[in-house]
């Protein structure tokens, strides 16, 4: 039976860590399979301890019941360099292809990436490609994308907070550039001179009240 791919990134916005896409190949069977154990947008978990736990036990399911899926780190110094280019979407979408490429999807195949505007081009290599916002929510293949790329992410940036726990407390706020992660950065800055090498150069650093 034919697969339904979808595809789905997180941590665009922070400015500490990589960011994760995931693309995840669903067969009908692996739908019920996994609507049935679950599977939702990423988001819908919250962002607390427990919701880390729930989309790691989810992300462990995917795994072991989707026909396909890949899932790629995309460090922080190649968002820099497509960044600093104002290039950020087009690295969304090459990565995207080569993750499509990698699990050998055919050019007919259905697939669902979520970012209306983001994936729109990819029809040209995918002429079924459906490029939509919110497709986690309407989309199991695309819901359960969004978990293993969520997972990838948390993931990353616990060995990060991990790392700077010891020196500089718990970093909190995930890496967003909200008040906890500013005051981790002026720390930083204050004890090395300059922002830590997880962080992204290209994001503007601006102050902000504690909150």
């Amino acid at each position: 039976m034919t697969a339904v791919y979808g595809v789905d990134e997180a941590g665009r916005g922070p400015i500490l860590g990589p960011m994760a896409i995931a693309v995840v190949g669903l067969r009908r069977g692996d739908t019920i399979s996994l609507g049935r154990r679950g599977v939702a947008d990423s988001k819908s978990f919250g962002a607390g301890p427990e919701a880390v736990a729930r989309r790691a036990e989810l992300a462990a399911i995917i795994r072991e019941r989707a026909s396909y899926f890949a899932v790629r780190l995309v460090s922080v110094e190649t968002i820099d360099e497509f960044t600093s280019r104002g290039r950020l979407n087009e690295l969304e979408r090459i990565v995207a292809l080569e993750l499509l490429a990698q699990l050998a999807v055919p050019g007919d195949a259905r697939v669902i990436c979520d970012g209306a505007t983001m994936f729109a081009p990819l029809r040209t290599p995918y002429p079924n490609l459906e490029a939509v916002d919110r497709g986690e929510s309407a989309h199991l293949c695309v819901a359960a994308a969004s978990i293993l790329a969520k997972d990838a992410r948390d993931r990353a940036f616990s060995e990060i907070a991990q790392r700077y726990a010891p020196e500089f407390g718990p970093i909190r706020g995930g890496g967003y550039l909200n008040a906890a992660t500013y005051r981790f950065l002026e720390d930083y800055r204050l004890r090395f001179g300059g922002l830590p090498p997880e962080a992204r150069k290209s994001w503007s650093v601006r102050r902000l009240d504690p909150a």
